[in-house]
């Protein structure tokens, strides 16, 4: 998993490039301020925070800080502990998503990470390339519904991580992007997004149905939030046809 990846040392930290960055990237790139001077800043997502949306040249690329939630949030919003380059946050959703990305997987496109040194602590951020055209479930089904031919390519799509060991931490409806037809020969496809603290393990049922438990919790709370929501315990039931196609039952 690491020989895509080139580390660079900064001023204060190190930046980490996947194949295809740009040579002149600056740990400035990771401030949405330098975006915003070049008048680069082309939308934002908010949750709990913002993730910013920038065009670059003919590219365009998610950034995102790495913000502490829970209980640690109450003494520092995103200062992490320092144990080493390879153990940060950043660095391991760079490897991560840059492994599955080489093997073809629904993810986004790995850019690059940098992470600020400060004493014993870190901060960090990650950069990745957008998917072109798509849109996350919630905003999706907050419009339409989808078909049993959707829902179950979903389960297969899910199937297909959980089989190779993917383990994503916060698998929820706001994490999974679907992305519509873009050419003739290119069909729609449903991505995977936001790998921190994601990590390849080894498949077991036990994590996998605590993974898919996660995500029908994350559709019925969305469902509380706007009732027109588009979701049905039969949509369920498709979903886990096409999981279940792809990773048998026990």
């Amino acid at each position: 998993m690491n020989a895509q990846i080139k580390i660079i040392n900064t001023a204060n930290g190190y930046m980490a490039l996947c194949q295809d960055t740009p040579e002149d990237i600056t740990p400035a790139w990771f401030s949405v301020d330098f975006w915003r001077e070049k008048s680069a800043v082309v939308g934002s997502s908010k949750g709990r925070y913002t993730t910013w949306f920038v065009a670059f040249e003919h590219s365009h690329w998610v950034l995102r800080h790495y913000w502490r939630g829970g209980m640690m949030e109450k003494f520092s919003k995103d200062a992490y502990f320092y144990t080493g380059l390879e153990n940060t946050r950043a660095m391991g959703e760079l490897r991560l998503l840059d492994a599955l990305y080489r093997e073809q997987f629904a993810v986004p496109k790995p850019i690059a990470a940098n992470i600020v040194r400060d004493g014993l602590f870190y901060r960090a951020d990650i950069i990745i390339e957008r998917v072109d055209g798509a849109e996350d479930l919630v905003a999706k089904l907050t419009k339409g519904t989808m078909t049993q031919a959707q829902w179950h390519a979903l389960g297969a799509t899910i199937a297909q991580f959980h089989r190779r060991g993917v383990y994503h931490a916060d698998l929820n409806a706001k994490n999974i992007l679907w992305q519509p037809q873009q050419t003739d020969s290119a069909q729609e496809r449903f991505y995977l997004i936001d790998f921190d603290r994601g990590e390849l393990k080894t498949p077991n049922a036990k994590w996998q149905k605590a993974n898919l438990d996660r995500l029908l919790r994350s559709f019925n709370k969305e469902q509380g939030k706007q009732p027109t929501l588009a979701f049905t315990p039969a949509n369920w039931a498709a979903l886990l046809e096409g999981y279940h196609a792809v990773v048998p039952k026990v």
